[in-house]
């Protein structure tokens, strides 16, 4: 699909659905949002801090939890006058949501909110809800990070995404293929990638010829390996590649460009607040939506630092305000400024989910980010996961490649044990494959300890 049909969608088509049948205004927010990323990192943390406020006074008057909780803390908005104050108010944790969830909803939005569920990947969906305002100023983050990496609204785009939850009817189904068509998309469901079938995935991005591609990390990964170790070569290759859903580590990234012919961009996200940040055209580093949510980190004890544990504001939902939410994600913020001149602020990586970190029986926590930066270098690799289910023993499962051999095994013990010590007990197992979470994620790393 050419260029005209891009402007054609981005000047008329989607103006009309969204405006005159929708009745949404994400176009207005969007183009607020594209003036906001200009600012200078001064004037981005002054607009912040004032939504901020805004916020703080709507969940005081409005949500009967934050008042209480609030309250038994000894604070209210007006003492809040720096965010060194607004870190002095307690967290969000996913138990507060469960057990708390009708007093989180603001009184004067409680008619006409939305509702949806996380997906689990700790073992616990969360159920949350949000305003149709929310809805559609998280449209039009996303819409302007995916821009970034050349994913723009109406450009011919691949999703290699996961389908729908059961049998959809037909009705159903052709009001998808009308609107996948509207908006120049086709969708692959990677819940149904098998090793004997990837050659149909590779077909079908060969007769759709995407200018993008959108997908889920752990499938992605899975297809580019395959590419690479068939030395098929594709005819059209897309002119970037957006991931998500889970972090793209860089040895992933290496695998993806190589098979694709095109640069791979990271994003981060999660389904309480959707797009939290994602990389621009120097992908060094990815910008936060500073003038959309509030990310702190924060170490274990609570206070601010420079990598630590993810709390979020969503500074527009006032139906279900989440201020200070712990999502269960680490991150390490970036210390340079981006030469693309944006006044966003950087992540300069996402480095998993608390669970997800690796823990010894002296007491030490080791990054989830080891296993793929060990196993980056090992030779016949294709996939991996490793999951610790007791303080002295990891089980990795490996699917091994025509290359990995004794000597493979040999290193990863080796470089292993340099790390782990001699109290934890690392078990290999060769697997013929790795099966994907519910939601259709690879995760790298696994624990199924009980803090």
């Amino acid at each position: 699909m050419s260029g005209w049909y891009e402007a054609a969608f981005q000047r008329v088509l989607y103006p009309a659905y969204e405006r005159g049948l929708r009745g949404r205004h994400t176009l207005d927010w969007l183009a607020s949002y594209e003036r906001d990323q200009w600012l200078s990192p001064e004037q981005i943390a002054a607009l912040q801090w004032q939504r901020l406020q805004r916020l703080l006074q709507h969940a005081w008057r409005e949500v009967p939890f934050y008042r209480q909780r609030w309250q038994a803390a000894g604070i209210t908005p007006d003492d809040i006058r720096s965010m060194d104050d607004f870190a002095r108010l307690p967290v969000l944790t996913k138990a507060d949501i469960r057990e708390h969830f009708d007093d989180l909803k603001a009184r004067s939005e409680r008619a006409g909110m939305l509702y949806k569920a996380t997906g689990g990947s700790t073992g616990e969906p969360v159920r949350f809800g949000y305003t149709r305002e929310s809805n559609d100023r998280r449209t039009a983050v996303m819409w302007r990070g995916y821009a970034w990496a050349g994913s723009r609204m109406g450009r011919r785009t691949l999703y290699l995404w996961g389908g729908a939850v059961g049998t959809p009817t037909r009705a159903h189904q052709w009001k998808d293929r009308l609107f996948n068509a509207a908006f120049a998309r086709r969708v692959l469901n990677s819940f149904h990638m098998t090793d004997d079938n990837l050659g149909e995935y590779a077909d079908a991005i060969e007769q759709y010829r995407p200018e993008v591609i959108v997908a889920y990390v752990g499938p992605l990964v899975r297809l580019a390996q395959w590419l690479l170790d068939q030395k098929r070569v594709l005819r059209h290759k897309p002119q970037s590649i957006v991931c998500g859903a889970e972090a793209l580590h860089e040895f992933q990234r290496d695998i993806v460009q190589r098979a694709f012919g095109c640069h791979a961009f990271n994003t981060y996200g999660c389904r309480e607040v959707m797009l939290i940040a994602s990389e621009c055209e120097h992908r060094h580093g990815l910008h936060i939506n500073a003038d959309h949510l509030v990310v702190e980190l924060l170490d274990d004890q609570g206070r601010h630092a420079s990598s630590g544990n993810v709390v979020l504001t969503d500074l527009y939902n006032d139906g279900m305000p989440l201020i200070r939410y712990v999502n269960g994600d680490m991150a390490t913020m970036a210390s340079h400024a981006c030469a693309c001149g944006r006044g966003l602020p950087l992540l300069a990586h996402v480095d998993g989910r608390v669970l997800d970190a690796i823990r010894t029986p002296d007491g030490r926590y080791l990054p989830g980010e080891f296993f793929p930066h060990l196993l980056k270098e090992v030779p016949g690799v294709q996939r991996f996961q490793l999951v610790q289910r007791r303080l002295d023993r990891l089980d990795l499962s490996i699917v091994p490649g025509s290359a990995f051999n004794a000597d493979s095994l040999a290193f990863i013990r080796a470089e292993a044990g340099k790390v782990l010590g001699q109290e934890v007990e690392l078990q290999c197992h060769m697997v013929d494959d790795i099966p994907l979470t519910p939601s259709g994620k690879l995760r790298v790393t696994v624990s199924e300890l009980v803090s």
